[in-house]
């Protein structure tokens, strides 16, 4: 019978957050989807992970997920932002897929699935590793409304829109309008900090 996490017990009434992941050469990439999550605290462990949080109505949100194989605590990384929270984890075995998060092939929870739109097929990638995922998530998030601010000249940021494949038209109208700034209420920015329990035994 698996052991229960100690630092993190499962709340009396709870429900488990929709999950996406998606494998990589070195790295398991995890996102919890939960809205507005707040008391964010993630139990990372050399077999399993453990999610316990709060979403925007209260909610007690609770996922324990025994991994397929192992990995390295104490290289993982997690951010929150407003709709997600995005792990990233080290595998022991580096070059080695997982066909599957979970260690039991028969657990199938519907709150679990992959995530298409960034799982590939890194056979023939170069390496990678942290940096790289920083570097998308900070792409992904920030750069379209950066290019706004460091480009005056709307020919020049109509050149890197086209280069990044952005819609320029969108962004000209927003260059073109007076008054306030537009409102980024829907961009998925950093938040919060998680409470992460690593432990040493």
């Amino acid at each position: 019978m698996a052991m229960l996490p100690k630092n993190l017990p499962r709340p009396e009434e709870c429900q488990g957050a929709q999950t996406l992941w998606y494998d990589k050469k070195k790295y398991v990439a995890i996102n919890f989807m939960v809205q507005n999550p707040k008391d964010v605290e993630v139990d990372i462990q050399d077999t399993y992970i453990v999610l316990s949080c709060k979403d925007v109505d209260d909610n007690n949100m609770y996922n324990h997920i025994y991994f397929y194989d192992k990995v390295m605590k104490f290289d993982s990384q997690v951010k929150i932002y407003d709709r997600s929270i995005h792990i990233l984890i080290r595998k022991v075995k580096e070059n080695v897929a997982w066909p599957r998060l979970q260690k039991d092939a028969n657990l199938k929870p519907n709150w679990m699935a992959v995530d298409f739109e960034n799982w590939r097929d890194w056979a023939n990638e170069e390496d990678e590793g942290m940096a790289e995922y920083e570097q998308y998530v900070e792409v992904s998030v920030t750069l379209p409304y950066r290019l706004m601010s460091m480009f005056e000249g709307l020919h020049i940021l109509r050149s890197v829109a086209l280069i990044h494949g952005f819609p320029f038209q969108m962004i000209q109208d927003i260059g073109s309008k007076k008054g306030k700034p537009p409102a980024m209420d829907d961009l998925d920015d950093l938040v919060s900090t998680a409470t992460i329990y690593l432990q040493l035994t």
